[in-house]
């Protein structure tokens, strides 16, 4: 190889005249001592060809499977799988959602019971210590969270009057989980996709409570009081005994 004028290429004898630049030839390209093919070298004999790179593709393929998972590139350069599963911990909306508004919550794994007051017994609770979450339907499409005592229940007559509507009831399971992002049986305003009005009955203030805790077999336990606090929520008499 070597440079002649304005192209670098490799002659047929270095020491001739018409190693001279191309583009100074007056000769036909088909009179050149090069033909085309010579002239467009494949990558191979380029000296930056991919074979001549330090690092090929297969090295760099093989080096990228070497790092860890949460470190390898993704295509387009979304991230990784990992790095927006939260079910690790099921529970880290409302951890998060908790220390957003400064409740102090407790978590527990919850254990299986038959029924309210064997479960109650078991986290060495009263029945009235636990706390049901209903998210209720308006009549305008809107939502509320009612906050009922385990041994009571909502009394939809109380309840509509402090709401001030004629209509209120209960969604149907698949209504309640685009209302709060949370399945039945998981429900609590700490953490939801949307903050309703909550309205809680006065039965609970003053304990501490447990409730859902947006997974399921998880407990969230935290003062009423500061629940009440942090939601603004109404406290009012909302609830009646379960057996009436």
């Amino acid at each position: 190889m070597m440079s002649c004028g304005s192209l670098t290429i490799r002659c047929a004898n270095p020491t001739r005249e018409r190693s001279r630049s191309l583009s100074a030839n007056p000769r036909s390209p088909s009179a050149n001592p090069r033909s085309l093919s010579e002239d467009q070298r494949s990558l191979s004999e380029d000296p930056r060809s991919l074979s001549e790179d330090p690092r090929s593709l297969s090295e760099e393929r093989s080096d990228e499977s070497k790092r860890p998972a949460h470190e390898q590139r993704r295509p387009g350069g979304a991230e990784p799988p990992e790095a927006r599963d939260d079910s690790a911990d099921p529970t880290a909306r409302v951890r998060a959602a908790a220390s957003a508004r400064g409740l102090d919550i407790e978590l527990r794994r919850r254990p299986d019971a038959h029924s309210l007051a064997e479960a109650a017994a078991l986290m060495g609770l009263q029945p009235a210590d636990i706390v049901k979450t209903l998210v209720v339907k308006r009549h305008d499409g809107g939502y509320l969270y009612a906050l009922i005592p385990g041994d009571r229940a909502i009394s939809w007559p109380k309840l509509r009057t402090v709401v001030g509507v004629n209509r209120l009831r209960m969604p149907e399971p698949e209504l309640a989980l685009e209302a709060t992002g949370y399945a039945r049986g998981t429900i609590v305003p700490i953490g939801a996709t949307n903050d309703w009005p909550v309205y809680a009955d006065a039965e609970i203030v003053g304990r501490r409570i447990a409730m859902g805790a947006g997974a399921r077999g998880y407990s969230l336990f935290v003062q009423a009081d500061a629940l009440i606090a942090a939601y603004q929520a109404t406290v009012a008499d909302i609830s009646q005994p379960a057996d009436a």
